[in-house]
């Protein structure tokens, strides 16, 4: 038969403090219990279309107003918006001044933050007609990352003469949560 071994009756080697905090905080870390993330080297960037919420509306029979709504840590370039209707791309956009950014990426640039409104010309009114409005755009993120060129699409529909503006069509609506 073997032998087993025997106690020599030696305490247990014990882990020091500092060994022990370390454990718990990855422990934690791991969980996700902790409000920051061990070793996250790269900054959470939001979706393009959070970023720069797209809306519009059409102000009357001949005028569409978008909207850009640029999170705050974001910026959209002036000369990358574009906008287009079915049937061809939107004449004598009124974009407004943007500010003056010296950019690593495309030089000296302007650009928004916040609230941009364009008005858009339509051409010849038709009341009551339904078209769909495309703004193509392009922005970057504070953090030094700059997004693809997008595009992001409502639909519209051209109010009759004197009737006033029309609701704001949100490109992409936020979704409503049952849970919260």
């Amino acid at each position: 038969m073997g032998t087993f071994p025997t106690s020599t009756g030696s305490p247990r080697k014990r882990l020091p403090a500092d060994a022990w905090c370390a454990c718990a905080v990855l422990a934690l870390a791991g969980a996700g219990l902790l409000p920051f993330e061990l070793g996250a080297a790269e900054p959470k960037l939001l979706p393009p279309e959070q970023a720069f919420r797209f809306a519009a509306r059409a102000l009357d029979e001949r005028t569409l107003e978008a909207r850009f709504t640029i999170a705050d840590g974001y910026y959209l370039y002036r000369d990358k918006l574009k906008f287009t209707v079915a049937d061809g791309v939107v004449a004598n956009a009124s974009l407004p001044p943007g500010k003056m950014k010296n950019d690593e990426f495309f030089g000296r640039v302007e650009t928004y933050r916040g609230i941009v409104l364009v008005k858009l010309p339509v051409g010849t009114p038709i009341t009551g007609r339904t078209l769909v409005l495309a703004a193509d755009s392009q922005g970057c993120a504070d953090a030094g990352v700059c997004y693809p060129p997008t595009q992001q699409k409502v639909t519209l529909e051209l109010p009759a003469v004197g009737r006033g503006p029309g609701k704001i069509v949100d490109a992409n609506p936020e979704k409503k949560n049952w849970f919260n």
